[in-house]
């Protein structure tokens, strides 16, 4: 299943069937209208920011943002399966000396769409270096938005577990009566723990704080993630032989973490120059890995 650009924006529009395993050259707008219903486990992907890498994407005005990407969340959603997710890797800009607030204004419209906001994960940039600005420090992290079509939807959580944290050692050695119990908040909250069942294991799961590395080599493009990023929340929301959509893929990135994880892919870009990167990245990344054979019934039959 070698990657490669064979598909133009227009033969998608005029044919319902789509390869998977390529990226296709063309506005995410208008291949998406030509994608058949429900055919995505996870949409996972990372839009142009309002009027940033205006060299590269043009830039959309920071007024216009909401209005831009409502149409695209919404073919983004009619592809999505019932049980899947969408994950929106994005962050407001600061202009004019104060925070922007069209990512919040994103995703009140995308509720009245028809979304649920299921989740807010933030990537901590641990290798953000310093700087300031005269009335605010540099950004070390950014959004990563998760929303579903329904409340029930699939998610792996044991297979991003991490391990127990040297907090344990000294934690666990000697309990109290309190801590063999479920120990309900004093505040009144209603959460309550049983600091017992940490005992003997030696993972568990992750906070909703993803502490990443940045992407060092831009790779021949402006904003490249690392490929850990969409690792993931791939591992998360999918499993192998399911089927990811990345409508803004830039490099590639989500393509490789899939080829990584033995998950089927279909990217966008509407950059040519683009296109031709993550194509021989892919080709790359085939040539030195060796996929496992994905059984057909897990993939969709409109999409063989």
């Amino acid at each position: 299943m070698i990657s490669t650009p064979g598909l133009s924006s227009e033969e998608i529009s005029s044919n319902s069937m789509l390869e998977t395993n390529k990226i296709i050259h063309g506005d995410c707008l208008t291949v998406l209208k030509g994608l058949p219903d429900d055919c995505f486990d996870l949409i996972f992907t990372s839009p142009p920011y309002a009027d940033n890498r205006k060299k590269t994407y043009k830039g959309v005005p920071v007024n216009h943002y909401v209005e831009w990407f409502l149409p695209i969340s919404y073919e983004l959603k009619r592809v999505l399966k019932p049980e899947g997710s969408f994950v929106l890797n994005i962050k407001e800009r600061a202009d004019n000396g104060e925070r922007q607030t069209y990512v919040l204004e994103l995703i009140l419209a995308m509720k009245k769409q028809g979304w649920l906001w299921t989740e807010e994960y933030i990537w901590h940039k641990k290798n953000c270096y310093p700087g300031k600005w005269p009335n605010r420090f540099r950004d070390a992290w950014e959004r990563c938005l998760h929303f579903t079509k329904q409340k029930k939807f699939k998610m792996f959580q044991e297979a991003v577990m991490v391990p127990m944290g040297i907090w344990a050692e000294k934690r666990l050695v000697k309990l109290s009566d309190t801590d063999r119990i479920r120990d309900e908040s004093r505040v009144g909250s209603g959460f309550g723990k049983n600091v017992s069942n940490w005992l003997g294991k030696k993972y568990v799961y992750p906070t909703n704080v993803l502490h990443l590395s940045t992407e060092c080599s831009n790779r021949g493009h402006s904003a490249s993630f690392p490929v850990s990023l969409p690792m993931w929340f791939i591992k998360l929301f999918t499993e192998e032989g399911d089927l990811i959509l990345d409508p803004f893929i830039g490099a590639g990135t989500t393509a490789l973490a899939c080829i990584k994880l033995n998950r089927n892919y279909v990217g966008i870009e509407m950059m040519e120059k683009y296109c031709h990167i993550a194509t021989e990245a892919i080709e790359k990344a085939n040539n030195g890995h060796k996929r496992a054979r994905i059984p057909d019934k897990q993939m969709s039959p409109r999409l063989l």
